[in-house]
């Protein structure tokens, strides 16, 4: 996929740092978000949509002469990259987008690339970030999830902007441009079924939509803006499939109305069921939660630190996912501590674990719980938010005394820091699995064990 000879030089009328301006670079190495490192003139330019080694004009979306670095889309491909393919979404082809005139949406930047150089570029991501951070030579493969690799079909949850014009949309990258979407290739079936894109949404600033991968009742959450009275959400809810729960949300105050049905949906995981409510969290790939549950207790089991009897810690619990195989690995006589700092999804929790005598579930913040625990344990699962768990965390972790810490991750700088202030404090890294949890997008996720290095 080679096109026709373009002039090098920057197209512009108001000068070479304008957004807008086009130039032509050599595309280098990936980094951290899904870009890719280019140079012009000494500066570097993060480039979207690439993969290393093209030569590419690109259109500048964020620049300034005063701007340390410049961003950018791809806007043609003069070299190709053997590994490029046809993007699978109209909507999110850079390429595409830019002839018609305005940015992809976000959310499958990498869909141009192959499923196995991306699965590459990611693996080299994880391992530039361990160098960095933690000084660890290391090179890991990203494995896929579950039995159906195309990459698509594999979201069981998404989230969506609303129009000037009331139709369903999501926003270009880093920008206030919402787009309109007519289909969404990268989430199951189940939500492109509901069509929300027939239905009139003036009145709603954004939507999340739930369709658990069990076939249980999906969720439309809809959170309106200030103005929007009951009549119109009254009128919204008769367009929506009657057997969907509806309900209303504030995203600042976490409040979840019921407007039909349920404010919750029924997630299944490890021979569990799991009742998430709202916009609680849960994995977003149909095969996450077994593929994380089999990880974690595969470590923790197979080095001998999870036995019946065994005292554990699920840190950052959420509803429960690795809390309930927890509780059924140190049975009756052992004891699981599970902490999760929301409160509805604390509530989840208790929910899901009741008549579970051997778990205690406290709702807060895991540094302030570990503080006026004072207690030891056998291992801990630890699954922070895409912050980490960060320093003060990782002291009192290794202040407690586990003989090792399933680490699971969805962000590769943070926890390559992380595993630096554990290797400070005399722990090491003893195995580490990478996932493509989030296939054609930039995001990975690790589960990590770490021990006492003595």
């Amino acid at each position: 996929m080679t096109s026709h000879s373009t002039s090098p030089h920057a197209r512009s009328s108001d000068g070479p740092g304008t957004p807008g301006t086009e130039l032509v670079v050599d595309v280098g190495p990936i980094a951290h978000g899904g870009h890719f490192v280019a140079r012009h003139e000494g500066r570097v330019i993060f480039v979207r949509h690439a993969i290393p080694g093209e030569k590419v004009r690109v259109r500048l979306t964020d620049s300034g002469d005063s701007s340390r670095f410049w961003r950018a889309d791809v806007v043609e491909v003069l070299e190709a990259s053997p590994d490029r393919v046809p993007h699978f979404w109209k909507l999110a082809d850079s390429l595409g987008s830019w002839r018609r005139g305005g940015p992809p949406v976000g959310g499958a930047e990498l869909g141009h690339i192959s499923l196995q150089r991306q699965r590459a570029l990611k693996a080299d991501v994880l391992a530039e970030q361990l160098k960095r951070l933690a000084g660890l030579e290391l090179a890991t493969a990203v494995e896929p999830a579950g039995a159906d690799d195309d990459g698509l079909g594999w979201r069981t949850r998404a989230s969506f902007a609303v129009t000037a014009k009331g139709r369903l949309g999501m926003h270009a990258h880093r920008s206030d441009v919402v787009i309109p979407v007519k289909d969404m290739p990268l989430a199951v079936p189940g939500i492109n079924d509901l069509k929300l894109w027939d239905v009139d949404l003036g009145g709603i600033a954004r939507v999340e939509v739930a369709v658990p991968a069990n076939g249980s009742r999906p969720l439309v959450l809809l959170a309106p803006e200030e103005s929007t009275s009951p009549k119109r959400l009254h009128s919204i809810l008769s367009q929506l499939p009657h057997d969907v729960s509806v309900a209303s949300f504030d995203p600042s105050k976490g409040e979840v109305l019921q407007l039909r049905g349920r404010t919750w949906v029924q997630e299944s995981a490890a021979d569990h069921e799991y009742r998430v409510t709202g916009e609680g969290f849960w994995q977003i790939h149909k095969d996450a939660p077994e593929t994380l549950v089999n990880a974690v207790t595969g470590y923790l089991a197979g080095g001998g630190y999870l036995q019946p009897g065994a005292v554990v810690a699920d840190l950052y619990a959420g509803a429960g996912l690795f809390t309930a195989p927890l509780a059924d690995a140190v049975g009756v006589t052992g004891s699981v501590l599970s902490v999760e700092g929301a409160p509805g999804t604390s509530r989840d929790a208790r929910k899901n674990l009741h008549g579970q005598t051997q778990v205690e579930i406290v709702q807060g913040r895991v540094e302030r719980v570990l503080n006026h625990q004072g207690r030891n344990f056998d291992s801990v699962v630890l699954d922070p938010p895409r912050a980490g768990a960060g320093k003060a965390v990782v002291k009192q972790l290794m202040a407690s005394g586990p003989r090792a810490i399933a680490y699971v991750s969805c962000d590769p700088a943070s926890f390559a820091r992380d595993l630096g202030y554990f290797q400070q404090g005399g722990w090491r890294l003893d195995s580490l699995r990478a996932f493509d949890l989030y296939p054609n997008t930039h995001h990975l996720e690790t589960v990590a064990l770490i021990v006492p290095a003595t």
